[in-house]
């Protein structure tokens, strides 16, 4: 109950300066999976992560995920991220799903409320702090749904017409575990949740200023 104090009580500047770590590390992340994956400068989304201000005023989120989704998959003309979209969306929709729930039940583990979010608000919406804390995971799972995809076309398939079976239903399970770096140490990616949430609950108890989160090296 005293975490829940801490976070309900939290100041909208330390609100907006977690925002703000949140998304460089999104932006680092995206940068990295586009350039391994796609060979693509990232230039651009380097120096947009480093120019994310506090609360992320200028929207630099926005504009690198623009520029990330429409280099993702360029075997698929006008692709574009939408949980209504055609496939992969739905391989994507499903690993989010699968992270959502280890940020959620993470946020639980660490005495906070997914609920009350620092970015997302929304009446309806009951995991608002899980959907803020996820975001710099989200690239994890892109590279794998990529991986996947890359895999599929290997074998002939059409990727705009992937169908989520059973076996990419088990692949995309592996994603708890999946190995990420965090506080300089290799992790699963479960356990790397833990850690952040521990982080934030610590941010919002003023003993540190840093979130920790996730890198791919």
């Amino acid at each position: 109950s005293e975490r829940f104090l801490y976070q309900i009580e939290s100041s909208a500047p330390l609100r907006k300066q977690l925002w703000q770590q949140t998304v460089q590390a999104k932006i680092v992340n995206q940068a990295y999976v586009l350039n391994v994956t796609r060979g693509e400068t990232v230039k651009n989304m380097q120096k947009w992560a480093n120019d994310v201000k506090s609360g992320d005023t200028d929207n630099l989120e926005g504009r690198a995920a623009a520029y990330y989704w429409s280099n993702l998959f360029p075997m698929i003309p006008n692709f574009r991220r939408s949980r209504e979209g055609i496939p992969p969306n739905n391989l994507l929709n499903y690993g989010y799903a699968i992270l959502r729930a280890i940020v959620a039940r993470a946020l639980v583990g660490s005495g906070l409320l997914p609920t009350h979010g620092i970015h997302h608000h929304n009446r309806y919406n009951a995991y608002c702090l899980a959907d803020d804390i996820m975001e710099p995971y989200r690239p994890f799972v892109d590279k794998l749904v990529i991986e996947l995809v890359d895999t599929e076309l290997e074998r002939g398939k059409n990727p705009e017409k992937i169908e989520l079976d059973k076996a990419l239903k088990s692949k995309l399970l592996s994603i708890p575990v999946m190995d990420v770096n965090i506080n300089g140490q290799r992790s699963p990616l479960m356990n790397a949740a833990t850690l952040t949430t521990a982080s934030l609950a610590k941010c919002y108890q003023g003993e540190v200023r840093k979130l920790a989160f996730p890198e791919f090296e």
